[in-house]
């Protein structure tokens, strides 16, 4: 097959994708081989491709073209996941913009509307990532609300709840007031922000006097049922049995006692507000206080707001400090730093709320899954091995699981309502069974469908994802088909430090429950995509690339080496374009390393020289101490080290140095011996590359001869180890420093490379006369000699302890030397008596600054110790 002079990624990449594709060289189903499985950590339906997805999926498809290579059945399953909330927002803007209200349809009519975006955008981001090259079972692809995968979730939901480990519960939870849904303490982000301290005066009922508290939520006071001291607080033991009245409100609540309260915190008095704060929640339960809800669910004032009804919490906050401050009751305000709980998802600040929620009992199920990764002979290794600490530290304090979310898109909670109680439901599978239940419970046997009403909430979005490496693999409906015993567990993990709880925790707790064993064995955490000056990628910031542009740019395999080339596990990567450059760069070097061999003659009858048997015997060595190299960086997860051997191996051992080694003199032909030995070596090269740079690494190897669907490069096989022989190794660095100190000379004496020279060498260290052929090709020498004396007016270097020498006549213009050198020294001579003027004048070294005067001194050094070495030179040539 012919080649293109220049390599163009544009023509190749959608070509070769397509011929994997037709070819099913990505299919997996279960045979004889061991077989090696990833699931992809499934990104948002809605999702388009970004860096972060850029960086998690490459290192995913190095490691399975690897995999696939080394002889495993490699499936790499991928999907999606519906994102309740995040797709749901989405749905209800475009229904908003089209002026339509979520509560003016029904549930049914809403689900219509999110699977026809789901339709339209749904798949996008796998799409994407094709243009990557991310070789997944794309005929196994799945999404968490598929009819199987749905189903899985609801069997595991009743499965649980019939083991007494779901409950509902009335409990103080995270509400997102913009998605108006429930938030596990998971899902909610700390952040420390700048507000205020209100400090506020409430008047002691049947008396002039009045109590001072500190707030920082002003308009909660409409919902406060008591003022709260220390019994032990001697400033207010007169208030005790006394009532207090609320300011605006001017609702009588009581005064409490409780040790509760710290004497030593604000003003020792607190106010108790128990719809609103998980402290102020559990007072109010322990002295039976009324519980007021202000707020309604998108966070306005209710009716309990008084004339703020209606309006946003934010704005009554500052209207009402204004009114409290008018009427007096406002002290004083101060600034004050506390931590606000934020939506991970829509980034609403979270207001504290009492509702019926499903709960998830966590404190007995997590154990197995702590012990699979902290435990001294662990199923589970975690990479980098710091995360072992996060990890521990959440299973440890763990709380239960909120599951319910207060949404329409996700998997409907299986239970039934039959009756007016809140305990009055039957949890099952189906509305049927549900029935069956209901009659059984009530013995009421006219109970009919119409009388059952479903629980409105749906799961968290998690709930389904956790059980993603058994369900993939109908894990839970079908646990004993073959596709579950085949490829579960799984093996690697990909994905972000991030979701280490969210998802690779709680996965590793469904493994444990419903197959008794790990879901994986070793789990990669990759770092963050941050701009060059450190930043996080974000819209809003405008500083995360398009992911296809970059592609577009410089194919796909430089920015899978850009992005790996400073990825190192667990530590955030620091993305610059010139990354992608690089790797751009690097992929024209291999496609003109390919074509250099394919304008070369081959001949049947020369005789392969020496020079070229030295060099297949060094290059075969370094390429076997590569491969083990690169096993143990494999091994450790370190994949951008992994690529930098292989980078090195190609650019410098390989290119730099072997091609040029055994490259025939130009006009004359190569020997066959060694161009088939250059070949399969290339071939072997283009097998450790095909992981990182897949699309070039396949071209190259169809074009280097014809073959069959079966010879493709995807499912080749990884090369063989065989011996490294390090006494080689050494000889031959040793070599490429002495060809580097030749070539040194020949540049700053101006000696061209067409011109042959002539070499003694003084050996006081190691002889390496097996390798003089190298020596003389690479430098062009034309006769190297030994001596154990010194070579007078030659030019010389050191390697080691060995000293080369060059004679000077017939290498350079001697007078012309002398002339340069000694124009060079007067320069240097110059600057130096410029240095030592400054630096004998003491008002110049008391008053200017140090560095300056520490420049100087440099500068002085300098000038001397060139002024010796210019100085040697020119006795050399004299």
């Amino acid at each position: 097959m012919s080649i293109q002079k220049k390599y163009d990624p544009s023509k190749i990449e959608d070509k070769w994708y397509q011929y994997w594709m037709e070819n099913k060289y990505f299919h997996s189903e279960p045979d004889e081989r061991e077989a090696y499985t990833i699931v992809i950590p499934p990104p948002n339906v809605t999702g388009v491709l970004h860096m972060g997805h850029m960086l998690n999926n490459t290192i995913q498809d190095v490691l399975i073209r690897r995999a696939r290579l080394k002889g495993y059945n490699a499936c790499w399953v991928p999907g999606t996941d519906h994102a309740s909330i995040a797709t749901e927002a989405k749905v209800v803007n475009k229904l908003k913009e089209e002026g339509i209200k979520k509560s003016d349809i029904t549930r049914d009519e809403f689900l219509d509307h999110a699977w026809e975006w789901t339709h339209k955008h749904g798949g996008i981001i796998l799409e994407q990532l094709k243009k990557l090259g991310a070789s997944c079972d794309w005929d196994r692809t799945k999404f968490t609300m598929d009819d199987d995968m749905s189903e899985a979730v609801i069997k595991t939901f009743v499965d649980l709840y019939n083991k007494g480990l779901i409950y509902r519960g009335y409990r103080m939870v995270n509400w997102d007031p913009e998605a108006k849904t429930t938030l596990s303490d998971e899902e909610v982000i700390y952040e420390e922000k700048q507000g205020n301290l209100y400090y506020l005066s409430y008047a002691i009922e049947g008396s002039d006097e009045k109590v001072t508290i500190a707030t920082t939520r002003p308009e909660t006071i409409l919902g406060d049922t008591a003022i709260c001291i220390n019994p032990n607080d001697e400033r207010y033991t007169h208030l005790k049995g006394k009532k207090a009245i609320v300011p605006l409100v001017n609702r009588v609540i009581p005064i409490i006692e409780d040790e509760y309260v710290d004497i030593e915190f604000g003003t020792g008095c607190l106010k108790v507000t128990p719809a609103h704060d998980e402290n102020d929640k559990a007072l109010g339960e322990k002295h039976n206080l009324e519980v007021i809800d202000i707020f309604n669910d998108d966070a306005t004032l209710n009716s309990f707001g008084l004339h703020y009804e209606g309006k946003d919490r934010f704005v009554v906050r500052k209207e009402i400090s204004k009114e409290l401050e008018e009427k007096g009751f406002l002290i004083k305000t101060e600034q004050h730093i506390n931590k606000v709980g934020t939506s991970e998802r829509t980034k609403a600040v979270i207001e504290p709320r009492l509702s019926d929620q499903w709960f998830l009992k966590m404190e007995d199920l997590v154990k197995p899954a702590i012990s699979a990764v902290l435990d001294e002979d662990s199923d589970i290794n975690l990479f980098p091995k710091k995360f072992e600490n996060t990890y521990r530290h959440w299973m440890e304090n763990i709380r239960d699981w909120n599951i319910s979310r207060q949404l329409w898109w996700g998997q409907q909670i299986p239970a039934y309502y039959f009756g007016d109680g809140k305990e009055d439901f039957a949890v099952a599978e189906t509305k049927e069974a549900a029935l069956a239940l209901a009659k059984a419970t009530t013995g009421n046997a006219e109970l009919t469908m119409d009388d059952l009403r479903q629980d409105e909430d749906a799961l968290d979005t998690w709930f389904s994802s956790w059980l993603w490496p058994i369900s993939v693999f109908d894990g839970i409906c079908n646990p004993e088909n073959e596709e579950i015993k085949y490829y579960y567990p799984t093996n690697d993990l990909v994905t972000g430090p991030d979701i280490l709880f969210f998802w690779v925790a709680r996965m590793i707790i469904a493994g444990y429950e419903y197959r008794d064993m790990k879901p994986f064995t070793n789990v990669y955490l990759t770092g963050l995509v941050r701009d060059k000056q450190g930043r996080k990628m974000s819209k809003s910031l405008g500083n995360s690339p398009d992911a296809l542009k970059l592609i577009e740019e410089f194919g796909a395999d430089g920015v899978r080496v850009g992005l790996l080339l400073s990825s190192a596990a667990g530590n955030d990567l620091l993305f610059d374009e010139s990354l992608c450059d690089q790797g751009k760069k690097f992929a024209n070097k291999i496609f003109n390393a390919y074509n250099l061999t394919q304008i070369w003659e081959v001949s049947e009858t020369v005789e392969q020289p020496e020079v070229a048997k030295l060099a297949i015997d060094w290059f075969q060595s370094k390429f076997q101490k590569a491969m083990v190299e690169l096993e143990d960086q494999y091994s450790k997860y370190r994949i951008s080290d992994a690529l930098m051997i292989t980078y090195r191996l190609v650019w410098d051992d390989f290119c730099s140095w072997f091609l040029e080694m055994v490259k025939p003199t130009y006009g004359s032909p190569i020997d066959k011996k060694t161009y088939d030995t250059v070949i399969s070596l290339f071939e072997d090269i283009l097998k450790v590359l095909h992981p990182f740079m897949p699309f070039l690494s396949e071209d190259i190897w169809q074009r280097m001869k014809t073959r069959s669907e079966e010879d493709a490069l995807v499912i080749a096989s990884w090369p063989e180890t065989t011996e490294v022989i390090e006494e080689l190794l050494s000889d031959f660095e040793m070599i490429q420093n002495v060809v580097s100190g030749i070539r040194t000379i020949r540049k700053e004496k101006n000696i061209a490379n067409k011109d042959a020279i002539s070499l003694t060498i003084v050996n006081n260290e190691k002889s390496t006369t097996g390798l003089d052929a190298v020596i003389a090709k690479l430098g062009n020498v034309e006769s190297i000699n030994y001596s154990d004396e010194k070579l007078e007016g030659a030019l010389s270097f050191r390697v080691k302890s060995n000293e080369y020498f060059i004679p000077m006549e017939g290498a350079i213009d001697i007078e012309a030397e002398i002339e340069k050198l000694t124009k060079e020294l007067e320069y240097v001579e110059g600057s130096l008596k410029i240095a030592q003027k400054k630096l004998s004048n003491e008002r110049f070294v008391s008053n200017a600054p140090e560095q300056v005067v520490a420049n100087e001194k440099q500068k002085e050094a300098n000038a001397i110790a060139k002024i010796e070495t210019l100085k040697a030179s020119l006795a050399s040539l004299k």
